[in-house]
């Protein structure tokens, strides 16, 4: 439960965030005055038409962001892990208000995506990804683009990092740059440099529960590894995009859908 709350840390939507308190509140207890609906009302409002709708459409248009990392870019599709979770609003037993009073349930998901990368050619591949969001920005709505890294100063210091035409740019001293965070998106791939201090991208957490649509998990390829990715191409690039929310029904019988992005 705990790494499952350091994994959904950062939804900011208006409704978002209300996955992870109510998970952590009531999670795996039966009906209760804490709970807006008991087990099988969740269950059969997670599995409604509506829900099933709003879920697939989530689903693409996050595999559509994950996918605009491979366009025109050094990255190679390795394996995404989709996950998914469905829980219950706060019932009437709580003292003070919560963000879930007025639901019954919500709905969420996020994508973590790992790609395969040449190590002699990371520069290139951030370079790639860079322009990638760099084109998406100079379009309208490009603020919120699936690729939200630009050449800002940091990233034509880091492209010139990492194909050999300058210092480290968090200084000389700093370990090497890994990461790169922006609209709630992370990147961050295998250090390039050997040795006992070499850093690289962990194995998906093992510790999801496929039991959906309480909570649904996705891995494809279904057998793909981040070591076989590794092995493959050499190093490995890590994509987590934030848990949003896609579908929720109100107390009022009202239903509100979001697609995540």
């Amino acid at each position: 439960m705990r790494a499952f709350a350091r994994r959904t840390a950062g939804p900011k939507s208006v409704w978002g965030s209300l996955a992870v308190v109510v998970l952590l509140a009531v999670s795996g207890c039966s009906t209760t005055p804490d709970r807006a609906v008991g087990e099988k009302q969740l269950r059969e409002l997670g599995e409604s038409g509506r829900a099933v709708q709003a879920r697939e459409r989530a689903e693409q248009r996050l595999r559509d962001v994950a996918r605009a990392y491979t366009d025109g870019t050094h990255l190679s599709p390795g394996l995404v892990v989709v996950h998914d979770v469905c829980v219950p609003g706060s019932g009437p037993g709580w003292f003070f208000q919560q963000k879930t009073d007025n639901y019954k349930i919500a709905c969420s998901m996020n994508i973590i995506a790992y790609y395969g990368a040449d190590p002699q050619h990371v520069g290139d591949a951030l370079d790639g990804i860079l322009t990638a969001g760099d084109h998406a920005r100079s379009r309208p709505g490009g603020s919120a683009s699936a690729v939200p890294f630009t050449h800002d100063d940091y990233g034509r210091r880091l492209v010139a990092y990492y194909r050999g035409h300058g210092p480290n740019p968090q200084g000389p001293q700093a370990p090497e740059p890994t990461q790169l965070a922006a609209s709630g998106k992370t990147l961050t791939w295998d250090t390039t440099r050997g040795g006992a201090s070499r850093r690289t991208v962990e194995e998906p957490y093992a510790g999801l529960v496929d039991d959906p649509p309480v909570s649904r998990v996705v891995r494809d390829p279904k057998a793909a590894t981040v070591a076989a990715v590794r092995k493959r191409y050499g190093l490995v690039f890590r994509l987590e995009l934030p848990y949003r929310d896609y579908f929720a029904v109100l107390k009022n019988g009202r239903t509100r859908t979001e697609v995540p992005g």
